[in-house]
């Protein structure tokens, strides 16, 4: 090989790692997703639909329609088959003779009986206040339901953006790798030349099989990410899989500006439903307390029937209406509503225990993202630097002026400043998802 097809050679590889670096921008840049890729908010409700626990909606809303229909009944009439027979030790008895020597007969000492009862309410107060604590008690466990459902898409949040790391790590380690391969065919063809030392072309394929290692090791992380989401979703993505990051600016800056009156979490809606059931059943137990009045039969035969003097079995009947009422009870009625309302207190200490947690969050994630924003900005003057360096460098490689370990030393400042850039975007989209997650706002 000739020095002027070494300098082709050399010449073609500066122009493969120019174009190869020139490409490089559709990876800076976390650009809006494609049709196709993986888009955050699809796999959060993905997770959250196909999570076992889901399956407790429907499983809520039989068991209220059974309560309910137990409530229904209540109102409706009864009927009852009731018997008895029984001996008694004494008996009813008139002491006297009427004339003619005439004696009153004395009742037999065993006695039987079989009726049908029959009931029918008449006035319940109780019957609509218990309807509405049913109604109340299915929407506090839907409300809790969600509650607990929510931290799912955290979880699917973590993964995607590990996976997403990952994929950018890659992305980085790959244009690298081509830039690195070029400049090793140009020291190679020197060593074959005689125009340089054997542990040039070494140098250049030592750091290609590290950063091919990395590259394994990228990849590995990205493959873990996405079996956790393939867990979480029940949808299998293979190393193909595509994850693009939503532009949530617009989301975190509307957020910011309402963040005192912001109260989209669950959990908020779990405390406010709460409180209502306690309203309702407030309202039950004092309906509890009022009077009832109910319609009630019976018809029967037996000995003796409803004269306690006859000594034949006999069939009778007998209704009328029934009023029930305890206006004296002790002071539980009382008691129960000091009870409820302790528990109310109990809901607001748990909710303002909750939102100082969650202010708390928040101004970390706003921290977060503000210094991310930052870092931002210095990364895209840090890369421009480092390319500068690396481009003068690479000409002087290939002039033969720097040996291959000041072009790798070059390179790596390159690839660690690409790659920071490329992982500060991420984490910077990863950040203002969680805080749009802590806020209970879906990422759109």
């Amino acid at each position: 090989m000739t020095y002027r097809r070494v300098v082709l050679i050399s010449l073609v590889s500066f122009a493969t790692s120019e174009r190869a670096h020139s490409q490089i921008p559709a990876t800076d840049t976390l650009k809006p997703p494609a049709a196709d890729s993986l888009r955050l908010g699809a796999l959060q409700d993905t997770a959250v639909m196909r999570d076992p626990r889901g399956r407790q909606v429907a499983l809520l809303l039989e068991q209220s329609r059974l309560r309910q229909k137990n409530l229904g009944a209540e109102t409706r009439p009864t009927l009852a088959v009731e018997g008895q027979a029984q001996y008694q030790s004494d008996v009813a008895r008139i002491p006297i003779t009427l004339p003619g020597g005439i004696s009153i007969p004395i009742p037999p000492h065993d006695t039987y009986d079989a009726h049908l009862a029959a009931g029918q309410t008449l006035f319940d107060p109780s019957i609509g206040p218990r309807r509405a604590v049913e109604d109340a008690q299915l929407a506090e466990s839907q409300a809790r339901l969600r509650a607990e459902l929510y931290p799912l898409r955290q979880n699917v949040s973590d993964a995607f953006f590990a996976a997403l790391q990952a994929q950018s790590q890659i992305a980085e380690l790959q244009l690298t790798i081509t830039d690195l391969e070029a400049q090793h065919r140009v020291a190679a063809a020197r060593v074959h030349e005689g125009t340089a030392l054997p542990s040039e072309e070494k140098a250049l394929r030592a750091e290609i099989l590290r950063r091919r290692q990395s590259l394994a090791e990228a990849g590995a992380s990205r493959r873990a990410a996405l079996a956790i989401l393939t867990d979480l979703t029940g949808t299998s993505y293979d190393s193909t899989a595509i994850l693009g990051s939503t532009d949530l600016v617009g989301q975190v800056s509307r957020a910011r500006d309402s963040l005192s009156i912001l109260r989209a979490r669950p959990e908020y809606e779990q405390f406010a439903r709460s409180r209502a059931l306690l309203e309702q059943q407030e309202r039950a137990r004092k309906a509890k307390d009022l009077p009832r009045v109910s319609a009630f039969g019976r018809a029967g035969y037996g000995r003796p029937g409803l004269n306690p003097l006859s000594t034949k079995f006999d069939s009778y009947w007998l209704t009328g209406v029934q009023l029930q009422w305890s206006p004296w009870t002790w002071g539980t009625g009382n008691r129960d509503r000091e009870i409820l309302a302790l528990q109310r207190q109990i809901i607001s200490a748990e909710e303002q225990q909750f939102t100082d947690n969650l202010r708390r969050g928040v101004e970390q994630d706003l921290a977060t993202i503000d210094r991310l924003a930052a870092s931002v900005g210095d990364d895209d003057e840090i890369v421009a630097l480092r390319e500068s360096i690396l481009t003068e460098t690479r000409a002087r490689f290939n002039e033969g002026v720097v040996t291959s370990a000041d072009y790798v030393d070059r390179q790596t400042d390159v690839l660690s400043a690409r790659t920071a850039r490329a992982l500060h975007r991420v984490e910077l989209a990863q950040a203002r998802a969680r805080f749009l997650n802590t806020l209970g706002i879906e990422a759109r």
